[in-house]
Order: C-alpha cells, then structure tokens, then sequence
C-alpha cells in the first residue's frame, strides 16, 4: 500500500511541471497581441483634422455662394427695367428732332420749342433716376466701345479720329451701355501736293 501511494505521489509530481509550463506558454509575451494605442491614436487625429479641413473648406464654399447670389439678386434689380428704357429712348430722340427742326425753320415756334425742352429736360431727369445717363460723343476721341461710326467727314479744326458730329445720342444704365451713340468721325484734310510744292517754293524764295 505505501509502495503504491509512492508512485501515485510520484506521478503526480511528474506531471505538474508539465501543466505548469503549458499554461506558461499560453501566456503572450509583452508586446505581442497588444493593439497599437500610439499609432490608433494618431491616425484618429490626422482623421478628425481633415474632416475639419473639410468642414472649414465647405463653409467657406457656402459663403461664397451665399455672396454669388446676393450679387446676382442686386444685379436683377439693377437693371430689370433695361429693356423698358431702351424702348423709351426713341421718344427722347423724337422730340429732339422735334425741337431741332423747328428750329431750322425760324418760324414763330417759340412756344413749342419751350414746351418740348421742358419736356425733354422732365424726361432726361426721370431718365437719370433709374441710372440712364447720355454718352459723351460731340468733340470727344472716337471709342468704339461706345460710339458707333456712320461715316467720316473732314475737318480742319478737330484732330483727326475725334467724334466730329453725333447723329444720336447714346445712353448707359449705370455702368453698362443701353445703345452707342451715332457718331461722324473727324479725318484731316488731304494735302494738295501741288499746292504744298507750291508752298515750299515760296519759302525757298523768301528766303533768298
């Protein structure tokens, strides 16, 4: 019997170390099998600062878009009488005409001339209430951006490629053109060359 119980105790004492050891292998090593919390944690931040990148950038786009519109919407009312303004341009030029010929013809027409300027003068003032403003065009340099040529004539006392006559006024909305104005523009006169032969003859012989 005591032989017996020795060899179960010896057993058993064979067989712990074994048990011990396998539990010991179980065991992961330090560093092993551990999640990275440095690198999760830093690939988290560069996450969070693009998406504010983002957020930053969307709001701005939003902003601008926000001032497009205001922008456009001001431009609307600016102008939204444009094509209404144009068409009451011809009834300026028809009363001016109007008075222009009365004029030439001399006749007893004071009363008429003066009604119609006054006329003319109440139109023009309403005119420029809505930012309709006639172009300059008699004596100033032709610019095709807001003179349109119907011919040239000569003219000795305008330097050449100047508006040397306006046949109908031109108009703006604000800062944009509504129509052009008519213009003749200024060419010098042609040199006779016997005449300026004839001129260099005289001073030859004057001064001898």
């Amino acid at each position: 019997m005591a032989r017996k119980k020795k060899q179960q105790t010896e057993t058993e004492a064979s067989v712990e170390p074994a048990e011990t050891l396998s539990v010991e292998d179980e065991q992961p090593r330090e560093g092993e099998g551990q999640p990275d919390l440095t690198a999760e944690l830093d690939a988290a931040r560069e996450e969070a600062r693009k998406n504010w990148d983002l957020y930053l950038r969307s709001q701005a786009d939003l902003e601008n878009y926000r001032k497009r519109v205001q922008r456009e919407k001001q431009e609307m009312a600016r102008f939204a009488n444009e094509g209404l303004l144009r068409d009451l341009l011809p009834v300026i030029d028809n009363l001016q005409r109007a008075v222009d010929h009365a004029r030439e013809q001399q006749n007893d027409a004071g009363a008429l001339i003066e009604g119609v300027e006054m006329t003319l003068g109440q139109f023009a003032s309403t005119l420029e209430k809505f930012g309709v403003t006639p172009v300059e065009a008699a004596g100033k340099p032709f610019d095709p951006a807001l003179h349109e040529a119907m011919g040239q004539m000569v003219s000795a006392d305008m330097p050449s490629n100047h508006v040397a006559q306006e046949l109908q006024k031109g108009y703006r909305l604000h800062d944009r053109l509504l129509r052009p104005a008519l213009v003749m523009v200024s060419k010098a006169p042609e040199v006779d060359a016997e005449a300026a032969a004839d001129d260099g003859t005289d001073d030859e012989t004057e001064q001898n």
